[in-house]
């Protein structure tokens, strides 16, 4: 049932997964509390992965909730998407053997969701499999990539697509970590709240509505039930579709679109979300185009995603035939056929993978650029 208020100052939540399951932690001061950390950790041996934005801010704490006996290195990369690469990957392969870290080794991902994918992948593959937490510090990362599993890079052909499904042990969610995201990875990471709504929770995107400038003011009891919210809607997903085999799928709302902006564009020219806001409503206007979505509805779901200070128009540089390009490489395509996720309405979303090429280009090439 809807609450529009969360729960307590800290909550637990449980993906649900068989052995595979674990707990998502969200409150305040939890960064430095040993209670949400050292239960989850293999053995001794501790890799914390963060960025040169980051670490200055956070690992000190982090640090300060891993046990004192706990042999602990740290490895710091460089900020951004264009990071995500392979070669980054590898330079957490190489610490990790450099150290002699063997299989009960816990990596914790501390950052946001470019170091939550590579560290992640990273644990996939080393050894055949090691233990990891993440540690989301980004909106977006908190309530969208943190969860469910997904890790990989980027290739310069398309947006994650190299990776694996790799489960963590735990998610820790520290809101404190909000006060220093700049104005526009937040607006970013609430694209990905606004998608939830969207989705699966029309009475969830109505309060949205109500309470985006409470957001952006990043309002404690506000942002920590959107945060809530969203965790609670993506692990019930992830439980009943844990590879993307179906349901899942639903999560990829924008995306598609928004993924061919980030490719064509260089990863982090858009942020990911500014990508997927501008994707949604694409999504929400071809919708309307198959005769699903009223125009009133078309726009009452710009209006959500302008107030949430995210884009309305795809880039100025982009025609139709760079769009499909792009879209032709998407992960969710079966067969050479285009698989879109769309809208019957809001809080309704679907699978689609019979949308008319002319129908399609027809929207590409009427979708305003900026």
């Amino acid at each position: 049932m809807f609450t529009s208020e969360p729960q307590a100052s800290r909550c637990r939540l449980q993906v649900a997964l068989g052995e595979r399951s674990y707990p998502i932690h969200i409150g305040t001061g939890l960064l430095g509390d040993s209670a949400c950390l050292a239960p989850y950790l293999a053995g001794r041996q501790v890799m914390v992965v963060t960025n040169e934005t980051v670490a200055p801010l956070y690992l000190a704490r982090l640090r300060e909730g891993l046990p004192a006996d706990a042999e602990v290195r740290e490895l710091v990369l460089p900020d951004g998407e264009a990071t995500k690469t392979l070669a980054s990957v590898g330079r957490i392969w190489d610490a990790l053997l450099e150290a002699g870290f063997n299989r009960r080794c816990t990596l914790i991902a501390l950052g946001g969701g470019v170091i939550g994918d590579m560290v992640g992948f990273a644990a996939a593959c080393y050894q055949r499999g090691v233990a990891f937490l993440q540690v989301p510090t980004t909106l977006l990362s908190q309530v969208d990539s943190s969860v469910g599993g997904k890790t990989g890079v980027n290739h310069p052909l398309g947006k994650n697509m190299i990776g694996a499904f790799w489960q963590p042990r735990a998610v820790l969610i520290d809101t404190d970590t909000l006060k220093t995201l700049p104005a526009r990875e937040l607006s970013a990471g609430l694209a990905e709240v606004i998608k939830y709504g969207l989705i699966r929770d029309a009475d969830f995107l109505a309060w949205l509505e109500g309470e985006m400038t409470a957001l952006r003011a990043l309002e404690p009891q506000a942002l920590a039930w959107a945060i809530e919210r969203s965790c609670q809607l993506k692990a019930e997903i992830v439980a009943a579709d844990e590879t993307e085999q179906g349901v899942r799928a639903l999560l990829n709302l924008g995306h598609t679109f928004g993924h061919a902006i980030e490719a064509h564009q260089g990863y982090g020219k858009w942020l990911h979300g500014e990508a997927v806001g501008a994707g949604m409503l694409m999504a929400a206007e071809l919708s309307q185009r198959l005769g699903w979505l009223a125009a009133a509805e078309v726009e009452r779901i710009a209006a959500i995603i302008a107030s949430a200070g995210l884009p309305l128009a795809a880039p100025a540089d982009m025609g139709v035939e760079d769009f499909l390009v792009r879209m032709r490489l998407d992960k969710k395509n079966v067969d050479s056929r285009l698989r879109l996720v769309l809208l019957e309405t809001p809080g309704r979303a679907v699978i689609h993978d019979e949308t008319p090429q002319p129908l399609l280009e027809e929207l590409l090439a009427a979708f305003p650029r900026r």
